[in-house]
């Protein structure tokens, strides 16, 4: 999916003083975790509010109802930011694999890596909501942390509430 993305900026923007943190940024079905993963192998350690929630409190629709999956969004991202904040401090490059869907959550979590000595970069996602659906319809069908089922109504909240990041440092990337 991004054999053609040059991933060399990961090591221009490095720093052993002030470690890099990429804030993958787009709707489910974007290729967030398939970007993310190509760092991690690049040495980057990747943080994933779904893996976390699949660590801690198991399947989707299985081990807990959907009622509980806000209060389990909240905890997880709080117990990564805590980690990243960690991480930051070890000098290490962090990429957050996170929807940042809404402009308050990406500025927050820019606002706490500067503070905690690192330096930002957010990679928008873009595509296009046909493209979505046709990969939400084979995502579906997986069944692992990575692929949380989005029905269409799902699908329509996430566009309607995306908040596209414009002129906020962003490196889009047409998908």
């Amino acid at each position: 999916m991004f054999k053609a993305f040059n991933f060399d900026f990961s090591y221009q923007e490095r720093d052993t003083n002030v470690p890099l943190v990429i804030m993958m940024c787009g709707i489910a079905g974007s290729g967030k975790t398939t970007f993310a993963k190509q760092l991690e192998k690049e040495g980057f350690v990747r943080l994933s509010i779904d893996e976390e929630i699949w660590t801690t409190n198991g399947r989707y629709g299985i081990d807990f109802p959907i009622e509980k999956l806000e209060d389990f969004k909240i905890a997880a991202e709080r117990k990564l930011r805590k980690y990243l904040v960690k991480l930051i401090q070890n000098k290490q490059p962090v990429v957050i694999d996170f929807s940042f869907w809404d402009r308050s959550r990406r500025n927050a979590h820019k606002q706490l890596i500067e503070e905690s000595g690192g330096k930002w970069k957010l990679i928008y996602l873009k595509v296009h909501p046909d493209d979505l659906r046709k990969r939400l319809k084979i995502r579906n069908q997986r069944f692992d942390a990575n692929a949380f089922p989005i029905t269409e109504e799902l699908l329509a909240s996430y566009l309607d509430g995306f908040e596209v990041p414009i002129g906020k440092g962003e490196i889009v990337i047409e998908n």
